[in-house]
């Protein structure tokens, strides 16, 4: 199905079939997500009486399946690893290439004050999924299915796939599958709103809403995307940012976004399927700014080259196995990393991550910077928080 055609039979969708039921209050952020994870929203919710139908049954009992069986096989795993082997602190976690992968920036980060997270694809709008007719909402929890048939067995979105799902229908853009993520996750949103991100990197939220074949066109008052407020048990407040643009040299230069990610102070970071593009030239300002605002760099061979992390000033851990980049990448092979692995301090992890996603052939960097090469990183970062609003804001909320 192209494109155009994804987009023709969304729009039909909303003007045909029997209204699913008609809501007089708007569901909040947090059943909506669980309403779209398959998990049932507070009672009381609009969205309550659209639990009955068959078509969400069967979407919840699919979505109970295949999330029961990447926990098993991989999400458990991989949250002893982190526990075990990554030093967790608050520090603000950076994933740029990550679209809505919020599953693995939890699972290895699961203690991070705030998230930012990039992609080229459109944060969509707030769903309103009570407005929906049936067949409309039949399309979307669907598409959301279709969203996620890779990351789920493997551990990344395909492009291509992922562009086509999130650029069409009544709900679309990564927000929902951002939403489903959070609800498996078991957190409970309790904001979200569209913003946009001037050039200088303050946050202002979205004037208007904008339907999806205009969300993914490049806006021209910023770079858009949605900021999420949420908590669980251990943490009472948690805050991910999800921005849509292109983080190359030149789309940097024209937008916030670093500047918007130094008011953070220290960073952590994580890359993963990551088209390796850190590898070229053009990327060269993004690869810059998170090795000098990183501490901690979790990364496979997609990340940033191992040529450029200079050993004085980090130190490196390899765990899993490196055998070189799948075919379509069979020019990104990199020889020091290869030796890296060969050597004695290499480790074994029992979980898949990556495009080499099967057990025995992922690989995983961990880059934890030096002391004296993160310096006053410290007492840099309070000083942050005294003159940085947006610090301060998350500081006393």
């Amino acid at each position: 199905m192209t494109k155009l055609v994804a987009c023709l039979l969304a729009a039909v969708l909303l003007m045909t079939g029997a209204p699913a039921v008609h809501a007089t209050e708007r569901a909040t952020p947090d059943d909506t997500a669980r309403f779209l994870a398959g998990l049932r929203p507070s009672a009381g919710s609009p969205l309550v009486p659209l639990t009955k139908t068959g078509v969400w049954q069967r979407h919840a009992a699919r979505f109970d399946g295949a999330f029961e069986a990447k926990d098993r096989d991989s999400l458990s795993r991989i949250r002893a690893f982190a526990a075990k082997e990554i030093p967790q602190s608050d520090r603000a976690l950076l994933y740029f290439f990550s679209g809505p992968d919020f599953l693995y920036a939890n699972a290895f980060y699961p203690d991070a004050q705030t998230y930012v997270m990039s992609g080229l694809e459109p944060a969509g709008e707030i769903p309103r999924i009570e407005e929906l007719n049936a067949r409309a909402l039949e399309y979307t929890l669907h598409n959301t299915e279709r969203s996620l048939s890779s990351i789920l067995p493997l551990s990344f979105f395909q492009t291509n796939d992922m562009r086509s799902h999130l650029s069409s229908g009544p709900v679309f853009g990564t927000l929902p599958i951002i939403y489903v993520f959070l609800a498996r996750a078991g957190k409970t949103i309790s904001e979200a709103e569209t913003i946009v991100l001037d050039q200088d990197g303050n946050i202002k939220q979205a004037a208007a809403e904008r339907k999806s074949e205009e969300a993914a066109a490049a806006p021209q008052d910023g770079v858009r995307g949605v900021r999420i407020v949420f908590s669980d048990k251990s943490h009472p407040r948690q805050t991910l940012y999800y921005f849509s643009g292109d983080v190359s040299n030149e789309g940097l230069r024209k937008s916030g976004l670093l500047k918007f990610c130094g008011t953070l102070g220290q960073t952590n970071a994580l890359i993963k399927s990551a088209s390796y593009l850190l590898h070229r030239d053009r990327y060269g300002d993004l690869r810059d700014f998170i090795l000098k605002q990183s501490t901690l760099v979790l990364q496979d061979d997609s990340g940033i080259p191992h040529s450029y992390f200079d050993t004085s000033k980090w130190d490196l851990q390899p765990f899993g196995n490196y055998v070189g980049p799948i075919p379509l990448f069979g020019n990104r092979y990199q020889a020091s990393l290869a030796r890296l692995f060969r050597g004695p301090n290499r480790k074994a992890i029992d979980f898949g991550v990556g495009y080499q996603w099967r057990r025995n052939t992922s690989n995983l960097l961990l880059a934890i910077k030096k002391a004296n090469s993160v310096g006053s990183s410290a007492a840099a970062k309070v000083a942050q928080k005294q003159t940085s609003p947006l610090l301060a804001q998350e500081a006393t909320n």
